[in-house]
């Protein structure tokens, strides 16, 4: 494979054409590409140790990528997988939601009609072996247990597990098959009239899955929409203007893209008949959100179509091309710069060559006190744009400005909250209920609504929490004060981890989005809109 390569190159090398000028000088693009082929041939060859040839032209390619702009990447085939699953929508696996709980994988739910329940797997089992292999107490990787359990759609996989109430270990042989990956986070009615989708990323099934829930929330009466994109990082460009499309009237633009020397290279334009055109919408944002979801945010404000509430965006105005290779990796190339209808490319500042500043950017917000305070946000007079039809002032290059800035509020939770929830002893504490309680909490509990009104963490769960954390990590309080609120801002975070544990994660959303600032500053917005 190695002379073949070899002899690859040094045929391209020699037979590349030469394009020479009027001077008769070459043209200096094609020089350094042979130059490049003429070096990589040379090393190989003649280098005085063994070279790994495959890894040194991944990192020549890397480091072009490194000097132009900061979302310009290469990943290797493994990387390249991991990262297009998400957005694909499924993977090959057996089909299981789970945490680690001390060393041993605990399956949290089913997938529905995947192929672990369809075997009799139930949520609270552990998986302890994998084809005779222990995964239990052998301090094995999250990632090496997950490469395990996953596989080709078809191929057969034996588990071991250990239930509560039952002596022996059980096996069970699952046959894998395609999971689907889901966007969507949570769709309930927050208030009578008024529903809330929230939704991770844009994949390929996003469209399809919010559009299936914004259906199912107009039949239970929903007649004001808020659009939660709090922490959404992006993803397909496609999906943001299809998704944008089902909030505003046809024929109107959602998001246009230019390419080198400001070539158009396409535009996307509301198809007619969405779903949502009349009611009122709110739009969550912070500085996490990035991308596709700048995308929408950016479409509907600027068509004045609804409220944007939070902090400025992350800033993501450039468009990459996915470029696959035959070993299958793939090179994510900027192709393109996207502007919002009004013209706003809300691509953020950047220097090539220089990701370090680029990646640290929202700790220096933080630090310049953005995050607390608009006043400190200032943008050039330059970047000024006018909404279309109110002809408000909005602004690009940086993001996407919300209409009502909502500051990150610093001292919500406590220290003693952050460490115990870093060290993850919040999330461990709730799997050691799940454990234990399962079974008669379902009993206990027949609806959601029931758990929601009645069910309060016990006070043993967190007295045993706190003195495990302080016995192992010297982590308490340094006042009454403290602990007190640590106590009542970790019940909830524990009350919404027992019932996404139930039921779903939008029922985990749902308690915690009781006292969320930004949640309740957007029902704020349409309770005063509605008078």
């Amino acid at each position: 494979m190695r002379r073949k390569f070899l002899s690859y190159l040094l045929l391209l090398s020699c037979v590349m054409p030469m394009g020479v000028n009027a001077q008769g000088q070459m043209d200096p693009r094609e020089l350094a590409v042979r130059k490049l082929l003429q070096s990589t041939m040379m090393i190989n060859q003649l280098y005085v140790d063994t070279v790994n040839l495959e890894r040194q032209v991944e990192d020549a390619i890397t480091g072009m990528l490194s000097k132009l702009d900061p979302h310009s990447a290469y990943t290797n085939a493994a990387d390249t997988k991991k990262l297009n699953e998400p957005l694909k929508g499924n993977f090959d696996g057996i089909g299981v939601q789970f945490n680690m709980l001390d060393d041993t994988l605990v399956v949290i739910q089913p997938v529905a009609k995947g192929p672990s329940e369809k075997v009799g797997i139930l949520a609270g089992d552990r998986i302890v072996t994998v084809n005779d292999t222990a995964i239990a107490g052998v301090k094995m990787s999250r990632e090496d247990i997950m490469s395990r359990l996953r596989g080709p759609k078809g191929t057969k996989v034996k588990l071991g597990v250990v239930r509560r109430g039952i002596k022996d270990v059980l096996t069970f042989t699952v046959k894998r098959d395609k999971i689907p990956v889901n966007s969507l986070d949570a769709a309930y009615m927050i208030e009578p009239g008024i529903g809330l989708v929230r939704f991770s990323n844009f994949a390929a099934t996003t469209h399809d899955e919010v559009a299936a829930a914004i259906k199912k929330l107009q039949l239970q009466g929903m007649r004001d929409l808020i659009i939660d994109l709090q922490g959404n990082g992006g993803g397909y460009l496609g999906a943001a203007a299809e998704l944008a499309s089902e909030f505003l009237p046809k024929g109107e633009m959602i998001v246009y893209t230019r390419g080198r020397g400001g070539i158009n290279m396409g535009e996307f334009r509301s198809s007619g008949g969405g779903l949502f055109t009349e009611g009122r919408i709110v739009v969550l944002v912070d500085e996490y959100s990035a991308s596709a979801s700048e995308i929408l945010a950016g479409a509907i404000q600027d068509h004045d179509r609804g409220t944007i509430v939070g902090r400025r965006t992350f800033g993501k105005g450039l468009v990459q091309r996915p470029i696959e290779l035959e070993d299958g990796s793939m090179i994510r190339l900027t192709t393109a710069r996207y502007y919002t209808p009004s013209g706003r490319c809300i691509q953020k500042p950047y220097e090539k060559g220089d990701a370090k500043t680029y990646a640290h950017d929202v700790i220096d917000r933080y630090n310049r006190g953005e995050l607390m305070s608009a006043d400190s946000i200032h943008f050039p007079d330059s970047l000024r744009f006018k909404t279309l039809k109110e002809g408000r002032t909005v602004y690009g290059g940086g993001g996407i400005m919300p209409d009502i800035f909502v500051p990150l509020d610093t001292t919500r939770y406590t220290r003693l909250h952050r460490e115990l929830s870093a060290r993850s002893y919040v999330v461990n504490a709730s799997l050691h209920y799940m454990d234990q309680n399962r079974k008669h909490l379902l009993k206990q509990y027949r609806t959601f609504d029931d758990f929601r009104r009645q069910f309060a963490v016990p006070a043993y769960v967190l007295d045993e929490m706190l003195a495990e954390a302080e016995k192992k990590d010297s982590l308490r309080a340094k006042d009454d004060a403290e602990l007190q609120k640590t106590r009542t801002d970790v019940a909830l975070t524990l009350k919404g981890l027992v019932a996404r544990d139930l039921w779903d994660m939008s029922e985990y959303f749902q308690v915690i989005y009781a006292d969320d600032p930004v949640v309740q500053q957007a029902l704020e917005v349409l309770h005063r809109e509605g008078k």
